[in-house]
């Protein structure tokens, strides 16, 4: 008869010994580190079992060592550490104490029956009678078959008696067993040997840090009973087309699919869009200061330091302008992926925020460029601008809707557009190589006149006009022209000179007939007497931190005080005049916006851009701004709150006075983006997640002011979020590819077992995949195909925020368990929400936007 099996039977310890198996004399055999006698059995070579003793089986020529507990394999016609086709490697557990395990090299072609080797094995591991043998989620085993096809990717099993299985199951509920190959799959924690080999006695490895073992993971054994396990199912989910699956844990909060009883009510809006928009700031009757950011219009009133948001839209705002009577605004905005986020115009009261028409749903394609009232006629004609390939102007009654005509202009880039104040039928297109007058007939063509056509590399920036009619435009090249017409209706140019260096970016045509011009590259402000042939009355220059002139406007329109307010290039808003300095209105970082953390004991939180600005605020007040020698891209607050921990793009740790803003400490951490960093709760250390896919521990000391680096944990996959247990032995991970993984802090080593921290404790929530947010993933309510980019639990565990990759907030009650799970939306931004995070009172949110460098504060409030 052919032996069944060879075997090792663990002794009963706190942690899994090492076994291998090799060749001799043509036969396999196994080694362990205890001795044991021989007796009856079926072709079973062994050592003693749990408590040193007992009886074991062997062949003849079954070879036992005591000398020690890991030899190398070297299977049968392979290399070593290949399977052998007629065998395989399992581990077996004692139903009821699972601290006896044994490993042993099943023979599947024996001609034993199974159940008579299930006795054996039971023999083993001192057990009478053994009957059932089952997976660790009590799918039993009833064939050799099973073994080598059903429950070919599972390697680690249960034994139980009748009483063991009945006990468990109940007679009244049978352990189902599952038909499904792909529910066994991930079905048991990997729990490898540890090398306990003297070190002079170990074998070098090719890394000259560590010594080569066949099992290397020294990790103790956990006890999960079948019952527990079977408990509940595990939730697989699926992201970019591969299956995930996340273990329950024995503990948690109800299924609640309902929407929770909180909703977000955006409270602020930081920042200012000037890097890619011109433009795009106006003072209203009531003094209010309005402009754009992402998808929302800002009226931000100084006096009472309070704003008031217009958030009608569902993708980027792209241009507005202002009725003539003021109260009244027309914005258009991008063109987003579904219906919803069609590219169209919105007209809006600007005293009651309600959206009066919507229009051009269907009629605009990529979004909107250039949007305009009528002057004369009380402003019932909108011009719009179409940004697609063929750049089609069209020109709309708005109180109805109708489409009055439409032309392409087909320009490769049009910067602006504008009636003429003197005439409705008079449009002006202008951009990168043109400047084109068209003029609308009453049967709805255009007349198309080109001042300025292709090849010329002239680039129209901006256009205003004078009282008399002239036109006033101003170019990339730092040049300002004047057109006018004769008696024919010919166009002419009146006046040319250079007012800037560079780039102008924006004029503005006061009342009195004083035009002022901003320069974007020269940072200058030059005020010019259009009345004496455009004499320089004066100018200033702004601050280089300020950055150049995006757009102008005076504060008090109609009046000749001389004050206006300034749009800048690094998305700031300066208020002054030529007279006096400027001083800073609105504060917003300029460059992509990633890095967010909050205070652990106050409402302020931190962000830190590749501007290379960290910011600390006071709910919506600037507290203080530094800049750091790195681009940032992840921030943590010690929990103490006296230190701020900022992590760059070339690999550096600088650490930051949370008071004062002043660098204490800064450190070469690695050559690649620290894209994640925590502190434990007790403060001592911090882990920090890198995009090599290693994360780097070190020790804290001084409140969070001296660091000393402690260890490396190898990794492959880039992180993006990290999080700590509750008790500071553990960290999970999500990686790019939405992989979970964990680390044992104590053991310096990847947990390899997602059952073994299924009832792990996480001090935080920031990592988007997991059980207990598994339902943000393949919800029944919004596209499978959503990425979920952010995710963070409230401190009363009450509460979820995710954040996606096409611009979505969602709130959510925590835990998260199901597709099914219900939630309260909002949508201001275009791409995607890179960051959100609870204040520590739970009664705010903040959230950047990555890309677009938007940061917003929100409210948690009563739905």
């Amino acid at each position: 008869m052919r032996s069944a099996f060879s075997l090792v039977a663990l002794p009963s310890k706190s942690y899994v010994q090492t076994a291998s198996y090799g060749k001799k004399n043509g036969v396999w055999y196994a080694s362990g580190g205890a001795g044991g006698a021989s007796g009856p059995g079926a072709g079973i070579g062994s050592a003693a079992a749990a408590g040193g003793g007992g009886g074991g089986w062997g062949r003849p020529h079954a070879s036992l060592s005591r000398k020690s507990s890991v030899l190398e394999a070297e299977p049968l016609g392979g290399p070593a550490g290949a399977k052998p086709s007629s065998g395989r490697v399992i581990r077996i557990i004692h139903g009821d104490n699972h601290n006896i395990q044994c490993r042993v090299l099943l023979n599947l072609r024996t001609s034993q029956p199974f159940e008579e080797v299930v006795e054996d094995l039971g023999q083993v591991l001192k057990m009478n009678n053994a009957k059932k043998m089952q997976t660790v989620h009590g799918q039993e085993v009833r064939s050799f078959s099973q073994l080598r096809n059903e429950f070919a990717d599972v390697d680690t099993f249960y034994l139980m008696t009748e009483s063991m299985r009945q006990a468990v199951s109940g007679p009244s509920s049978p352990v189902r067993r599952s038909r499904s190959r792909a529910a066994s799959t991930h079905a048991h924690p990997i729990m490898d040997d540890r090398d306990d080999r003297p070190a002079n006695t170990r074998r070098r490895a090719r890394s000259k840090s560590r010594p080569r073992v066949l099992y290397a993971d020294p990790e103790p054994i956990r006890d999960y009973a079948v019952l527990d396990l079977m408990k509940e199912e595990p939730v697989r989910v699926t992201i970019r087309g591969l299956r995930r699956t996340f273990y329950p844990p024995l503990h948690h909060a109800p299924l609640d699919n309902s929407p929770p009883d909180k909703r977000l009510q955006l409270n602020w809006v930081f920042g200012y869009r000037g890097v890619d928009a011109r433009r795009n700031l106006w003072v209203l009757p009531t003094g209010e200061i309005m402009y754009y950011v992402a998808a929302v219009a800002v009226l931000y009133d100084r006096d009472e330091d309070a704003q008031r948001h217009y958030v009608g839209h569902t993708e980027d705002i792209m241009c507005m302008d202002l009725h003539p009577s003021r109260e009244m605004v027309a914005s258009g905005q991008r063109a987003g992926r579904s219906r919803k986020t069609q590219a169209h115009i919105r007209i809006w009261s600007t005293e009651t925020l309600l959206t009066l028409y919507v229009f051009g749903m269907g009629e605009l394609d990529a979004g909107v460029s250039a949007v305009a009232f009528s002057q004369l006629n009380g402003g019932s004609y909108v011009l719009a601008v179409d940004a697609g390939r063929e750049r089609i102007l069209s020109v709309w009654q708005w109180q109805w809707g109708h489409l009055l005509g439409k032309v392409a202009t087909l320009h490769d880039d049009v910067s602006g557009a504008a009636f003429h104040p003197l005439d409705d039928n008079l449009l002006i297109t202008h951009g990168k190589g043109h400047l084109t007058f068209w003029t609308r007939r009453k049967d709805g063509f255009f007349e198309r006149t080109d001042i300025i056509k292709p090849p010329s590399r002239t680039h129209v920036t901006a256009l205003q006009f004078e009282q008399d009619g002239d036109v006033v435009t101003a170019d990339a090249d730092g040049f300002i022209t004047v057109y006018s017409v004769d008696a024919d209706g010919a166009y002419f140019v009146r006046l040319e000179f250079e007012a800037h260096n560079k780039g102008v970016s924006s004029l503005v045509m006061l009342s009195e007939g004083t035009l002022l011009s901003g320069g974007e590259k020269d940072r200058r402000i030059i005020a010019w007497d259009s009345l004496q042939n455009y004499k320089k009355i004066t100018e200033t220059k702004l601050a280089e931190s300020a950055g150049g002139v995006r757009s102008l406007y005076p504060q008090r329109p109609g009046r000749n005080d001389g004050n206006i307010y300034v749009g800048t290039t690094r998305n700031n808003i300066l208020e002054g005049s030529l007279q006096r300095r400027f001083n800073q209105v609105v504060f917003g970082h300029c460059r992509q916006l990633w890095g967010l953390a909050v205070h652990p004991d106050e409402e302020m939180f931190a962000t830190g851009g590749h501007d290379k600005h960290v910011a600390l605020w006071r709910k919506h007040k600037l507290v203080w701004c530094t800049q750091v020698p790195y681009e940032v891209v992840s921030l943590s607050f010690h929990p103490f709150g006296m230190a701020l921990a900022v992590g760059s793009t070339e690999g550096h740790l600088i650490v930051l006075n949370a008071e004062t803003s002043a660098t204490v400490a800064s450190v070469r951490v690695c050559g690649s983006p620290l894209s994640c960093l925590a502190y434990n709760p007790a403060g001592d250390v911090i882990a920090v997640g890198s995009q090599n896919g290693s994360v780097y521990l070190f020790r804290v000391s001084r409140d969070g002011y001296s660091y000393k680096r402690a260890h490396k944990i190898r990794g492959s996959q880039p992180l993006t979020q990290l999080d700590w247990s509750t008790d500071g032995g553990f960290l999970q991970t999500a990686t790019e590819e939405y992989d979970l993984t964990f680390w044992d802090v104590k053991a310096l080593s990847a947990e390899k077992s997602p059952v073994a921290m299924k009832d792990v404790k996480w001090y935080t929530q920031t990592c988007c995949v997991g059980y207990t947010v598994a339902g943000i993933w393949n919800n029944r309510y919004y596209p499978m195909t959503s990425l979920i980019v952010s995710a963070n639990r409230s401190a009363a565990h009450d509460l979820l925020i995710s954040g996606d990759s096409d611009g979505y907030l969602r709130l959510f009650r925590y835990p998260c368990l199901s597709a099914k799970a219900e939630y309260n939306e909002e949508k201001v931004y275009s791409l995607q929400v890179a960051c959100g995070r609870f204040l520590y009172n739970d009664r705010l949110v903040a959230t950047v936007g990555g890309t677009d460098a938007t940061l917003m504060l929100w409210d948690v409030v009563d739905d």
